[in-house]
């Protein structure tokens, strides 16, 4: 797998493996390779970890040849969002606060990822703690998009979206508080799952939102994700929102159709609160379609409160949590941070703990209003963003008050909610479809991300990361 050559999947890669047809260490030279010739262009790494890659790839074979294959996620090259800390390698989170940050220990999602035989390539970029960004005044630049590397790949797990879509790596994990895996899942054009909060533990990730804060992985399709799932969810004592219920078969429920399901359509959002671009709607008009070709039944959703009332709420919750993290750095080194970030963050200092209050109660609410809305139906579908990719550097400060992202209601409401490319715009710039679900329920929303997939030609478009790099 040279760096002009299709990039396998995780799915791939691991029946390979398991039979002996492909080494962990040339899979990973491979993409220690295609980092050496894509990632001065879309700087996706803070940090390749080029030797202990290969000396796990190396200790991958000989188990696996031993007999002692641990399952598909054994001898997969992965990339880890640098908020995920990682034990003896410095953990930045894409700033000067933690520059020289080396954990004592990994979090809990890196510690299940190396116990299922995954070979960590190393620390993706990210927005500054993952909130501020896309930003040019930090130690790191910002990662560009892999279908044109002058355009944005989303935020805040950029890095890992660029990663996963040149074939750097062929799955990775994010983080999402309000549509940071979606957000570059959809932009980049791959797979990314927010899974249910409490699903997937989140000890050991840096925080930014305790109340709206999710951790899950990002990969080239819907099958990889389910991979990526079966190793991560599961309850953590270490994770005081980490919730003790049974973990399905992600993979086994993928069944290739979506016969008998219910999809319910959310045009309010995407149509009368914040209406998306043309062709991005008409991309979201033809995956229902296709929806309904396997066997969905297409519903319309009653309306809802205005998306406006979601978005509040989560504002002032994710703002004024952000500065309680961040507020002792902030207030004894703020020209540590970046500007994008310090600006975000002190935002939070402005609410008050009756508008904190107000915005939990409120959440309550709209949480109630959304089950209610949910009845009936197995999943709710919308577009993933308005738009498809600007140019780098084109967001504003506060660009989701102008122009906001479909993602954040479901932070709010805690619902798995996955982003898979569903369409591309006269510039040859992807768009995404989301698929919302049920609490706890991943395994239909993947069941109908992963139907889609197969149905439609995207997974066979990659970007072509040479020819862009040479421009």
């Amino acid at each position: 797998m040279l760096p002009n050559d299709r990039p396998l999947t995780i799915a791939e890669a691991a029946d390979l493996i398991r039979d002996g047809k492909l080494s962990p260490v040339g899979l990973v030279e491979d993409c220690l390779r295609r980092i050496d010739a894509l990632d001065g262009t879309y700087h996706a790494f803070i940090e390749v970890l080029r030797e202990p890659a290969l000396a796990a790839a190396r200790a991958a074979e000989a188990e696996i040849a031993a007999g002692r294959w641990r399952g598909p996620m054994h001898g997969v090259p992965i990339g880890l969002k640098d908020i995920y800390e990682t034990k003896g390698v410095r953990t930045t989170g894409h700033s000067r606060v933690a520059a020289d940050y080396v954990p004592t220990e990994d979090a809990t999602t890196t510690a299940m990822l190396e116990a299922s035989g995954a070979i960590n390539l190393g620390k993706l970029a990210t927005w500054e703690f993952a909130i501020g960004g896309p930003s040019f005044d930090l130690p790191w630049p910002p990662a560009g998009n892999p279908w044109r590397h002058d355009h944005d790949p989303g935020g805040s797990s950029s890095g890992t979206g660029t990663a996963v879509a040149t074939g750097m790596v062929l799955g990775g994990m994010g983080s999402d508080t309000g549509g940071s895996i979606r957000f570059p899942a959809a932009l980049c054009g791959i797979a990314g799952i927010k899974p249910t909060y409490g699903r997937v533990s989140r000890a050991g990730v840096m925080p930014l939102s305790f109340s709206l804060d999710h951790a899950g992985p990002m990969a080239w399709t819907v099958e990889d994700c389910a991979i990526m799932m079966q190793a991560l969810a599961g309850h953590d004592p270490r994770d005081p929102a980490s919730a003790e219920l049974p973990v399905p078969d992600y993979r086994a429920a993928l069944t290739g159709d979506a016969k008998g399901l219910r999809v319910g359509v959310l045009r309010q959002f995407y149509e009368t609160d914040a209406p998306a671009d043309a062709d991005c709607a008409a991309a979201f008009d033809a995956a229902l379609a296709a929806l309904a070709d396997l066997g969905a039944t297409v519903v319309e959703l009653p309306a809802l409160s205005p998306m406006q009332d979601y978005l509040a709420a989560a504002f002032l919750i994710s703002r004024s949590e952000a500065f309680a993290i961040h507020e002792e750095t902030l207030r004894a080194s703020p020209g540590l941070y970046g500007e994008v970030a310090r600006e975000r963050m002190l935002m939070g200092a402005l609410v008050t703990g009756a508008d904190y209050v107000q915005a939990m109660r409120r959440r309550r609410e709209l949480c109630v209003e959304f089950a209610a809305a949910m009845r009936g139906v197995d999943v709710v579908a919308l577009p993933t963003l308005p738009t498809a990719a600007p140019k780098l550097g084109a967001y504003g400060k506060h660009f989701t008050i102008d122009r906001p992202l479909y993602t954040t209601p479901f932070n709010l409401t805690g619902s798995p909610a996955l982003s898979v490319c569903d369409g591309f715009s006269a510039e040859g710039l992807p768009f995404g479809l989301q698929i919302v679900g049920h609490p706890f329920d991943e395994a239909t929303v993947m069941r109908v991300g992963d139907a889609y997939e197969k149905a439609t030609q995207w997974r066979g478009m990659r970007p072509e990361p040479l020819a862009m790099a040479a421009e």
